[in-house]
């Protein structure tokens, strides 16, 4: 038999990384890495404003060189024979294109304009726009929230769309419509960009969009122009179809086949969000939940049609058909801050060596810029080194994970976190563990939830970079969720997951279930509970969400 290689592409939050697999065997051939260099540098971004742009060009850019570099890596014969290309994007991450489809950012008159550009899924601008989208769906006849959590999110396309086209008159003449990550790369390699030609992903658009088939798609017009006038004529101007990822949207266009070095052969599959196609990666089966932990979360359930029925389970990030896997309910959560936290926490303790170690004569410049990366590199490593040596009943220190805002339960980019019960005693070590306790107890509270609306969790599988190399945090979690955790074994689970899907656009399997029987890779490890740690952070857990009531309260 001849081999058939496929590649998974997925692009987060600072980087991408392009992953080719043996589509028969599930190996790993190749992997390439890539940060997108205008975001490296700062550009478009203003973290006081939580506004976080991406400019298209890192994304055509940073393709070409993962794709290219893991074919080069791959050895020869492996190009000839790459068969399927899927994509997984974070979301919401939409942009304003116009009527040929091109972002507007690409075109020379808003290359430099950050509103013409990709806004980012943290992207919290839009809060004032997502308030009035919830204020409305509570009034309306349809409350279009409702398979979305009953709450609609600044993290969310409407919501960034209108306050793009409030904010941004040149923007708001310019744009014919608009279009998500994950929808624009698949476009743009198989040359259907035009926004009614556009394969529209059924995960971005049930748990972003508010689309639902039983009132038609999107939002009605009315519900959209009563919301701001600013949105008529988008909604014909979008789509009424979507479409589950193992559907193909076409094959790499001549252009694009030479541009990355394969043929037009390839066939390109509908893309969807990081996480829920980390879970496929991650071998994600129902009532189990895939934790995808990185800089934040995002928490993915697959469940039978019979056990959700009609049931609206509230203060999620929505409950879609087909999201994940086609013939299941996909149910998404997740925590906007999660190793953010520690970064933020890092930048704080790093900040005499980066502004003061910096501008010391005591050595030469390039000993002092070794000594600070070197000193900056090992503060998170020997925080948790100190802090599993604390006690648990000694965590006197008490934080909420809100640095970010929250996502789940019930999300809220209003509010904010918070420390108490610190002392003079308290040192950095006492305050991360407490930081680490803090966003092991978001999680809980994400745990708590399902189990309070009647959804089953049998199993906990923990995929990305923590649950790969932070084993403190890893237990932390493990005690507080009093849940075993398994830890996946492949390395990038979400390309992972999009290679499983370009098998099955391909035509290597029928559906989603053999691609992860045949090319699953099964957990590196098992973090289980201390039964007596597990108890006593049932008492601190109570002390976090009385300072969560407290701190949202004080607002």
């Amino acid at each position: 038999m001849s081999k058939k290689y496929v590649i998974g592409l997925d692009y987060g939050s600072d980087s991408a990384r392009a992953v080719i697999v043996d589509a028969l065997s599930g190996d790993e051939i190749s992997t390439s890495v890539k940060h997108y260099p205008r975001w490296v540098e700062g550009k478009f971004c203003d973290p006081a404003k939580d506004q976080y742009r991406q400019h298209p060009l890192d994304y055509i850019e940073v393709m070409e060189f993962i794709i290219k570099d893991s074919l080069a890596k791959a050895g020869a014969g492996v190009a000839e024979n790459v068969v399927g290309i899927s994509f997984d994007t974070t979301g919401s991450t939409p942009v304003f294109v116009d009527k040929s489809g091109t972002p507007l950012a690409l075109l020379p008159q808003f290359a430099e304009n950050p509103n013409a550009m990709f806004v980012l899924w943290k992207d919290h601008t839009a809060v004032k726009e997502a308030a009035e989208i919830n204020e409305l769906c509570k009034k309306w006849e349809i409350d279009y929230t409702a398979y979305e959590g009953g709450i609609y999110s600044s993290e969310w396309v409407w919501a960034k769309a209108l306050h793009v086209l409030r904010e941004d008159k040149a923007v708001r003449e310019a744009a014919y419509s608009w279009i998500e990550h994950c929808d624009w790369m698949p476009a743009l390699i198989t040359g259907k960009q035009k926004p009614e030609e556009v394969v529209r992903s059924r995960c971005a658009a049930g748990h972003k969009a508010m689309w639902l088939e039983k009132w038609d798609g999107l939002p009605s017009e009315e519900f959209l122009t009563a919301l701001d006038p600013i949105l008529a004529g988008y909604r014909q101007r979008l789509f009424r179809e979507t479409y589950t990822s193992d559907v193909k949207v076409g094959n790499l266009t001549e252009e694009w086949a030479k541009r990355l070095g394969l043929n037009t052969n390839v066939a390109v599959g509908v893309g969807a969000f990081d996480c829920h196609m980390g879970a496929v990666g991650g071998e994600v089966t129902p009532n189990v939940l895939a934790r995808a932990i990185g800089t934040s979360t995002c928490d993915i359930m697959i469940a039978p049609y019979e056990q959700i029925g009609d049931k609206l389970i509230a203060g999620i990030c929505g409950q879609v058909d087909g999201s994940v896997i086609p013939g299941y309910v996909g149910l998404e959560a997740g925590q906007s801050a999660f190793g953010d936290i520690y970064a933020w926490f890092k930048k704080v303790v790093a900040w005499p060596l980066e502004n003061i170690l910096a501008e010391t004569s005591i050595v030469d410049a390039e000993t002092r810029e070794k000594l600070i990366e070197e000193s900056v590199n090992a503060i998170i490593p020997k925080l948790a080194e100190e802090a599993i040596k604390i006690p648990v009943e000694e965590s006197t220190i008490i934080a909420v994970d809100w640095m970010n805002g929250r996502r789940t339960p019930d999300a809220s980019q209003e509010v904010t976190g918070s420390i108490a019960g610190l002392k003079l005693g308290s040192s950095a070590p006492r305050i991360f563990r407490a930081l680490v306790e803090a966003t092991a107890f978001g999680s809980k509270a994400i745990v708590d939830r399902f189990a309070r609306e009647g959804v089953e969790i049998k199993e906990i599988i923990g995929l990305g970079g923590v649950a790969k190399k932070s084993p403190f945090v890893m237990q932390t979690l493990a005690d507080v969720l009093n849940m075993p955790i398994k830890v996946a074994r492949t390395e990038q689970t979400c390309a992972f997951g999009a290679a499983m899907f370009a098998s099955v656009v391909a035509g290597v399997y029928e559906k989603v279930e053999d691609a992860q029987k045949a090319m699953g890779k099964g957990f590196e490890q098992t973090y289980y509970p201390n039964a007596a740690n597990s108890q006593k952070y049932d008492e601190i857990y109570r002390k976090y969400q009385k300072l969560g009531e407290f701190t949202e309260k004080s607002l």
